[in-house]
């Protein structure tokens, strides 16, 4: 990471104090573009959708769905990848909720407020992570082209769970509604056209250019768009909710402890996994980095969607993005001090190719 990536966490404070300060100073300007919406009653905020947009479709540009037609040579390490995102994750992030925020918590905050919260950490929780595993990849020398694999599928995987089980989960563990209608507009909005778009861009620069010049020259100018349109998404979104936040400071730091737990608890089971199962370490560290980090961008969007930019629940995938980068950090040194645990590549894989 160049040195603006590696203090992430700094910028991202700073956008949220600028935030407020907007939120507080210009209130009559900041209400007008918070109802400034792609039709009345739709939720999906105009300049926070056109600002995620910036954001997503260089990722979706980096991701090779050719890659795909590989899972068979090296199948244990995406198949606990996906193990942890779809069948423990988003669950486990409930459960961890509904007991920190219906209980725990429940002398700080209101049943409406916990029932918000528990809403925002399971989208949270429900989106894997995409593009920012790459840099995790890197950070601990992992296998780029499986990296590549397990973001392939768990992207394409989404289109489909990513919408029930967020309609499920957060009608069970917070009980408040979730409209399957507005739920799908925010998968066509936020993962259908942006993936699109990336093929579309990926498949011509590719032809025009070739794939070298796509990948070394085109790619990393567009690095920039993505981080700056995501401290300028944040702005709107602690403008949006400068009264929240004034009032509710400590909440910020009551929502960062289940999502921290949720995440450790994650990479460790992901790793642990891997490591059990033989996996070699260039596929487990990046396994572990995907089981335990988010596609935050998809998450703000939808919360915001299906529950307004000033929302409890937008403020909880919010508090995600600022714990995000240190949290990764950590898990990155981690798995860096423990590769010795792991057998050696050659020799996985031999194993792996024994398998039926």
């Amino acid at each position: 990471m160049n040195r603006f990536e590696r203090y992430l966490s700094f910028w991202v404070a700073l956008c949220m104090i600028v935030g407020v300060f907007l939120g507080k100073l210009f209130p009559s300007t900041i209400a007008l573009l918070r109802h400034w919406e792609f039709g009345t009653g739709s939720q999906i905020n105009v300049p926070i959708a056109m600002l995620i947009w910036l954001m997503i479709i260089p990722m979706m540009m980096k991701v090779d769905f050719a890659s795909i037609r590989d899972i068979g040579k090296k199948p244990r390490g995406l198949f606990i990848t996906l193990f942890v995102n779809w069948l423990v994750k988003p669950f486990s992030m409930a459960l961890i909720a509904w007991f920190f925020f219906r209980h725990l918590f429940a002398a700080w905050i209101t049943p409406s407020e916990a029932a918000q919260y528990i809403a925002g950490t399971i989208i949270l929780a429900a989106a894997p992570c995409t593009a920012m595993v790459f840099v995790w990849s890197h950070l601990t020398k992992g296998d780029p082209a499986y990296t590549l694999v397990q973001v392939s599928v768990n992207d394409l995987l989404m289109l489909f769970l990513f919408a029930p089980i967020v309609r499920f989960l957060v009608s069970g563990a917070s009980s408040l509604e979730v409209p399957f209608q507005v739920l799908l507009y925010s998968v066509i909005a936020f993962i259908v056209i942006p993936l699109s778009f990336g093929i579309a861009l990926r498949t011509w620069f590719i032809r025009k250019h070739g794939k070298n010049w796509f990948e070394k020259e085109l790619l990393p100018r567009f690095s920039p768009v993505s981080i700056l349109a995501l401290l300028a998404t944040l702005i709107c979104i602690f403008a949006f909710q400068a009264d929240n936040v004034t009032g509710k400071f400590w909440h910020v730091l009551l929502i960062a402890v289940p999502i921290l737990l949720q995440v450790y608890f994650n990479a460790s089971l992901t790793y642990g996994l891997m490591h059990f199962f033989e996996v070699p370490y260039s596929v487990a560290a990046p396994g572990a980095l995907i089981g335990a980090s988010n596609f935050f961008e998809l998450a703000v969007a939808t919360a915001i969607a299906l529950f307004g930019p000033e929302s409890g629940a937008a403020l909880a995938t919010v508090v995600g993005v600022l714990v995000e980068v240190p949290v990764m950090l950590s898990v990155c040194s981690f798995c860096n001090r423990t590769r010795h645990w792991f057998v050696p590549q050659a020799a996985a894989c031999v194993r792996e190719e024994k398998l039926p």
